[in-house]
């Protein structure tokens, strides 16, 4: 009897379900590989390009890249994780993320994965970017200082929500998320249970009144480490990728 399709991951053969992608036939095989834009329920966007991996040599979003028969993939690579670490280094430094008074500390995707790369000061420039906060919902807060325009917020309003409350507008360095109004988010159809809320990776969505109702030091990574796998060793980021 045949096995079925499988690729190799790492060295290690991982069987594929035909029209899946890299990142969801590596979840179902146990294998973490990290993300940010990427969430299990939500149209793939590969816009973050933290899930990259070389498949056949080539550089792909493992979020959108089609999973084939015999494909040889490296994730868990020198190469591939200093590129990691370089990105996220970029969103720290691209935002104004205070993880030490931020309510989503201890759950936030990027905190988590600055830990998970040994990121304790980007060697990168701050930018330090004058962002608003609209808190004019009575129950729901955006913080744009900590977006990080991964889209996910967007794709759960429209998919799951059915609702279309937040958008993209302008583009490069002024690309920013927006509400449907184009106004004040108060003045949209958003609902504090919406799951565009729960789908934000950081602490630019916020329920009101909830933010420290589970202590920190007891949610979600401070228990475990995101991937469920103890953090990468530091890795370098060499002078020419800084350039």
């Amino acid at each position: 009897m045949s096995e079925g399709p499988r690729f190799t991951l790492d060295g290690r053969e991982i069987p594929l379900v035909p029209g899946q992608t890299v990142i969801e036939a590596a979840d179902a095989a146990g294998i973490y590989i990290p993300r940010l834009c990427h969430k299990p329920g939500l149209e793939p966007f590969g816009s973050c390009r933290v899930c990259t991996v070389k498949a056949n040599g080539r550089s792909v979003a493992a979020c959108t890249y089609p999973a084939s028969p015999g494909m040889i993939v490296e994730s868990d690579t020198e190469e591939v994780n200093a590129h990691r670490k370089l990105l996220l280094e970029m969103l720290f430094v691209e935002g104004n993320h205070f993880c030490m008074s931020c309510e989503k500390s201890g759950n936030c995707e990027l905190q988590a994965l600055g830990y998970r790369f040994a990121i304790s000061a980007p060697q990168l420039e701050f930018q330090f970017p004058v962002r608003d906060v609209d808190a004019s919902h009575p129950d729901i807060l955006i913080d744009h200082n900590r977006c990080i325009l991964c889209a996910r917020c967007v794709r759960a309003s429209r998919d799951l929500d059915k609702k279309e409350v937040f958008g993209f507008v302008g583009r490069g360095p002024h690309k920013r998320i927006a509400v449907s109004s184009g106004t004040r988010l108060r003045d949209t159809d958003a609902d504090v249970t919406d799951q565009a809320i729960d789908a934000c990776p950081v602490g630019a969505l916020l329920r009101k009144r909830v933010g420290f109702a589970v202590p920190v030091g007891r949610r979600l990574y401070d228990k475990v480490p995101i991937g469920g796998v103890p953090p990468a060793p530091e890795v370098p980021v060499s002078e020419e990728k800084r350039a």
